[in-house]
């Protein structure tokens, strides 16, 4: 099969819908886990930070898993993944309200809930880019923001349930919404073409081949052997000359030639084989290799290695506050009578904003999206520094929303990414950018939790937050400054696919 040229619309924006609504779906409830996170605390009576690995799993294990899901996309197509990724969803979080202990969330709502929305985000993404060139960027944006409407919702969504059914209710609700995922997956046509002739086949699919080839050729000459005996069988009677001791002596050399040619067939035919071993083997270490190559390649781009560092310290500090706001504000003693709209909703609605703002603005030809970019890990930084001085609701919500705005830079990255390191090495950038955020988003919300635990107030876990940040946005800034590319600028050394960030972002 061949993909067909993208439309860039008709049944195009059926999959911008449907994929909307997916990620609206399957995210809804990871993003919005800090409300259960309170109901999680009181019914088990585990530490913060031991509690605060359920969300940060569910969150986090799609980031890690991505190699896998990309694979997973790429052998069964966007729509079956989408459908069994459904039933993983609905699947843990039904579990999850059957949950015994706290070591139970991890599996069914951390790992099963996470890698099922890991696919999910996976297959949504992939399924568009097939529908959509000229207006890629466009598509992108607007079933990106399906998470953080998902989080505005669920977050009053989840609270409303509780009240009125319990925690273990509102989890089988909201299982039960999920499985829409398969109604929505079911939708997603592959963009394939049947006309197209197949591409030619690899080494390893030519193995087979190879073999049946090799069976017909040794069929012929037991097929010529056997017309040979015929044929002298026949010459014998026509001349009617018994003579036993010749006839013996010649039926002996040809089972001795026979014997001879079945052996040689045999040990050619182990030749070929071991042949063909050893060279899939030595191709596949040299993919290895050069895999291995291209990593260090890319970390020899200081702009690379601060933006790895950065994307790692910012999941680390950056993303607690969509988990563990709320508890911030119980732990402020904050009256619940004064709560208008619950605080991770605000970041939720703001996150949608900020991605669609800063997306604009990063299609803006004046516009420097790396400085963009650091601009918003500085800001960050400078609001988790102001949380620990927040003593009211609106305080925290006014920082929830400049959190969950700054939060949105989510969608310049990629655009970063690209003009850091070429659109040739994207996907292998990309894809070690994620793997570390999403350790980041793993570790971050346990780390806060833990200071928690030893300081017994959140003042301490906020400013080693700030701290994460603001390092990375300042390691960045240093590695961006003209004076590094006026370096790099000897290009006479680059590769011929890598880019210093100035020309690309002139480019």
């Amino acid at each position: 099969m061949v993909f067909q040229k993208p439309p860039d619309g008709g049944w195009g924006w059926v999959i911008v819908a449907v994929s909307f609504f997916t990620q609206f779906l399957c995210y809804g409830s990871p993003l919005a886990v800090g409300v259960l996170y309170l109901e999680w605390l009181d019914v088990f009576r585990e530490g913060k930070g031991k509690t605060a690995w359920v969300g940060s799993l569910a969150n986090g294990i799609g980031l890690l898993a991505s190699p896998v899901c990309s694979i997973c996309v790429s052998s069964f197509g966007a729509r079956p993944v989408a459908i069994f990724s459904g039933f993983m969803v609905a699947g843990g979080l039904m579990m999850s309200s059957f949950a015994p202990n706290i070591y139970f969330l991890y599996i069914s709502y951390g790992i099963v809930v996470g890698l099922g929305c890991g696919l999910l985000y996976t297959a949504t993404v992939t399924i568009t880019c097939h529908y959509f060139d000229k207006h890629r960027g466009l598509a992108l944006g607007l079933i990106s923001t399906g998470s953080s409407v998902g989080l505005f919702i669920y977050a009053a969504l989840q609270r409303e349930l509780i009240v009125l059914y319990g925690l273990d209710g509102c989890l089988l609700i909201v299982g039960a919404l999920s499985l829409n995922i398969l109604a929505c997956g079911s939708l997603m046509r592959p963009l394939e073409s049947s006309d197209s002739p197949p591409p030619e086949k690899s080494c390893a699919d030519k193995v087979p081949d190879q073999y049946f080839v090799y069976c017909e050729k040794e069929k012929t000459v037991e097929e010529n052997i056997s017309i040979l005996e015929k044929g002298y069988a026949d010459e014998k009677c026509a001349n009617n000359m018994p003579d036993y001791k010749q006839d013996s002596i010649l039926n002996k050399n040809t089972l001795s030639s026979i014997n001879v040619n079945e052996k040689d067939t045999y040990k050619k035919k182990v030749a070929e084989q071991t042949n063909l071993c050893k060279q899939l083997a030595k191709r596949k270490w040299q993919l290895y290799l050069n895999y291995w190559e291209e990593t260090v390649v890319l970390f020899k781009n200081k702009v690379f290695s601060a933006l790895f560092v950065a994307i790692f310290l910012f999941d680390i500090g950056g993303f607690p506050p969509s988990l563990l706001m709320e508890d911030v504000a119980r732990s402020a003693n904050i009256n619940e009578d004064d709560y208008h709209v619950p605080l991770i909703s605000i970041i939720g609605i703001m996150t949608t904003v900020g991605k669609l703002t800063l997306g604009i603005l990063a299609d803006f030809k004046w516009v420097n999206t790396l400085y963009l970019y650091v601009t918003t890990l500085l800001m960050t930084g400078a609001a988790l520094f102001a949380i620990p001085f927040a003593k009211s609701y609106l305080t925290l919500a006014m920082l929830s929303g400049i959190l969950g705005f700054l939060t949105g830079n989510w969608s310049i990255f990629p655009y970063v990414t690209t003009k850091t390191v070429g659109i040739e090495k994207l996907t292998h950038a990309y894809g070690i950018l994620m793997f570390f955020a999403g350790l980041g988003n793993s570790l971050g919300p346990p780390i806060v939790g833990w200071f928690y635990d030893w300081t017994q107030e959140y003042d301490t876990a906020f400013y080693f937050s700030g701290f994460c940040v603001l390092l990375g946005g300042f390691l960045l800034l240093l590695a961006a400054l003209p004076c590094w590319n006026a370096c790099t600028y000897q290009s006479s050394k680059l590769p011929p696919n890598t880019y210093s960030y100035k020309v690309a972002s002139r480019a």
